[in-house]
């Protein structure tokens, strides 16, 4: 076998994984939706869909590792390469955790409408949140699939925003259990959902800096953003 077609074989293996990892977030994303979308309309049925998804969610993250591992034991990749792998690895746990809160969200969901859902609670409110909230997991992805270093950055500098329009839906909530301590079953679990996607913006930003440590080769995990930006203008 040629060195040329080795080399086409193992471009094709980095190419695999790579699409397993989109399609493992385009899972995820599609979790995190229908939950959110459960609760604004409701929706049981939609919750149950998010919670029957988890299993597959699971096996392709455990797929990706499996063949991570099994790429590294015959190809010995060179020092980018193993970089990306390793990536693609922290990715899909980041993802898997992103798809556990989505189960979370849907289990809430399921338990807020048992009760029935009073209309003065902010539900529209957070259904748009967590669009914007999982905009900039796909822009992370997208910024992953093509070691785009600026998308990176941005997402990396909208990171903070991301939590302004759960503090309003917060702040709210804490108002209405002054007003009203009836509701305090229900605010406390709209609350805890919209921490979840606290979380999901966390894992959002964790993905994007892998990006630059595929490309550069730095951690910059705990690195202010100006540092970031330097780093990646030096090139």
């Amino acid at each position: 076998m040629t060195d040329q077609h080795l080399s086409s074989q193992y471009e094709n293996e980095l190419h695999v994984v790579s699409a397993q990892l989109i399609e493992l977030g385009q899972r995820v994303d599609k979790q995190i939706f229908q939950a959110i979308d459960a609760l604004a309309h409701s929706n049981a049925e939609g919750a149950r869909q998010v919670l029957a998804a988890e299993a597959a969610v699971n096996a392709l993250e455990v797929e990706i590792d499996h063949e991570i591992t099994s790429i590294i034991a015959r190809r010995q990749p060179t020092a980018r390469d193993l970089r990306l792998l390793m990536a693609i690895s922290k990715a899909s746990s980041n993802l898997e955790r992103v798809g556990n809160e989505a189960d979370r969200m849907a289990l809430k969901v399921l338990a807020f409408i048992g009760r029935g859902a009073p209309g003065a609670l902010p539900l529209q409110k957070l259904s748009a949140a967590a669009k914007l909230k999982t905009d900039l997991l796909s822009r992370a992805l997208k910024a992953f699939a093509q070691l785009d270093l600026p998308a990176a950055v941005a997402v990396i500098k909208e990171y903070e925003l991301g939590y302004g329009v759960v503090d309003e839906i917060v702040g709210q909530l804490v108002n209405d259990l002054i007003e009203n301590p009836r509701k305090t079953s229900s605010c406390l679990e709209v609350i805890s959902l919209a921490k979840s996607l606290e979380l999901i913006v966390d894992h959002a930003k964790h993905i994007a800096e892998l990006v630059i440590y595929v490309v550069h080769g730095a951690d910059v995990r705990h690195a202010p953003v100006e540092q970031i930006e330097s780093l990646v203008k030096q090139g």
